[in-house]
């Protein structure tokens, strides 16, 4: 099959897959050749695009999965390679907006703190499945 992550800016990955798993909403999905049709929305999270005997993954802050039998496309406002994201970063984040979170304000600044929080805690949870990964 086919697979496009594609992001605001720019396509991230195009090229064939065996398999793909990806962060919807109501979990994770695993999309082999020949699934059926379906469209989802996508959690922030990490994509795992599988070719052979490797695999490569990618950041995604939520977005959009549309199968068919042949092609995967996953659309987000922000994607990249995995190895990009920079931990010290998202940690500063996560942080920030857990000071959002506990202090008072409007119900907007909450709900933009827990969706920051949320992008946050998945990067650090796709860096540190890399660490694992590559056993270090």
């Amino acid at each position: 099959m086919i697979v496009e992550i594609v992001s605001a800016e720019k396509e991230i990955f195009s090229g064939k897959a065996t398999m793909l798993f990806a962060p919807a909403i109501e979990g994770e999905i695993g999309v082999a050749p020949g699934h059926t049709p379906m469209v989802s929305l996508l959690g922030p999270g990490e994509v795992r695009v599988q070719r052979d005997d490797e695999e490569s993954s990618y950041y995604v802050s939520g977005g959009l999965i549309e199968i068919q039998p042949t092609v995967v496309t996953v659309l987000s406002d922000t994607a990249m390679r995995a190895e990009d994201l920079d931990e010290e970063a998202a940690s500063k984040a996560k942080l920030q907006a857990e000071e959002a979170l506990k202090s008072e304000g409007s119900s907007m600044n909450y709900a933009k703190a827990r969706a920051e929080l949320a992008e946050t805690v998945a990067q650090i949870k796709t860096i540190q499945r890399l660490r694992k990964k590559a056993g270090r």
